[in-house]
């Protein structure tokens, strides 16, 4: 595995590999690496001849009085557990490399990002787009993979990457979760022994909501309603339990089509989120990921 911190470097070593006629994938991550990202790496490795792993703390992402500066830098850690993983490079610049002092070019996907973590965290997903638009000009891949744990996310990076017509296929991969159902994330080592049992009543709302769809609950009030209450009896404090649209983040009235049942709150000091995305037709209820290539005029 070939570890570098400059954009030129990447350029230098995808260039070469290109030539030989290579496939090129690309793993955003923040580092703090845990067997989500690991997953991601690995459908990278199944799509791809040649993996990219890009760990930076991305600044543009936090906003006033966020954990930027308390969030788990672990470089080297990180790159023991890419090398054994099926990772080709690592990228990790500093924030020196990405961002210019006089950089003034920003991001916005409109209407996806207002709702849901947009609206508690505003500007938070303008610096991730601006982040990934940046990678994608670096890496220039083939594939880029993202998680279905950062569910609003992903649907925005697929949203700019066929709006700006990036030549990539954008593949999402499925949350990896505890043995007892906690979506794993690299935020859950801020949590306390006891806040990390109450945080498994986000899985435990998200649970709730689909027992009652598959019980026959149409009614997304209700479905809302039932969330929070097993969130608020946890001790969690609620930021959002919502039902959304799954492609356009707008609230469902009701429960059909593709729909993502996300929710959202705080332990302590700790923020969490989890989401399920599930496809009603008729009495078929599945959990599916929200992926759409069709979005894309490329068929890479």
């Amino acid at each position: 595995m070939k570890w570098v911190k400059t954009p030129a470097e990447v350029h230098a070593v995808v260039a070469e590999l290109r030539c030989e006629g290579k496939r090129v994938g690309l793993v955003p991550t923040m580092g703090a690496l845990h067997e989500g990202h690991l997953s991601l790496v690995r459908l990278a490795r199944s799509r791809a001849d040649l993996v990219v792993v890009s760990v930076f703390v991305n600044p543009k992402q936090f906003g006033p009085g966020e954990d930027y500066t308390r969030y788990p830098r672990e470089i080297d850690r990180d790159s023991e557990v890419l090398a054994s993983n099926g990772c080709d490079v690592l990228f990790a610049p500093s924030v020196e490399c990405m961002y210019s002092v006089s950089d003034r070019t920003r991001i916005h996907v409109t209407d996806l990002s207002e709702p849901l973590c947009g609206e508690s965290r505003p500007g938070h997903f303008d610096g991730v787009a601006l982040v990934v638009a940046k990678l994608f000009n670096i890496v220039r891949p083939d594939v880029a993979v993202f998680g279905q744990k950062d569910a609003q996310q992903a649907v925005i990076i697929q949203r700019m990457t066929a709006d700006l017509d990036y030549p990539i296929r954008i593949v999402i991969g499925p949350t990896v979760r505890e043995p007892d159902g906690l979506a794993m994330s690299s935020r859950n080592s801020f949590l306390s022994g006891d806040e990390r049992k109450r945080a498994m009543a986000l899985f435990g709302a998200l649970g709730e909501a689909r027992r009652m769809i598959t019980s026959g609950e149409r009614d997304a009030v209700k479905i809302r309603a039932a969330m929070h209450r097993v969130m608020t009896e946890a001790g969690i404090d609620v930021e959002y339990a919502d039902v959304v649209e799954g492609a356009t983040m707008k609230p469902k009235d009701r429960i059909e089509g593709t729909l993502l049942l996300a929710v959202a709150g705080r332990l302590g000091g700790t923020r969490l989120i989890d989401n399920m995305a599930l496809r009603i037709d008729g009495d078929e209820i599945g959990e599916v990921v929200l992926e759409f290539p069709e979005w894309s005029m490329y068929d890479s």
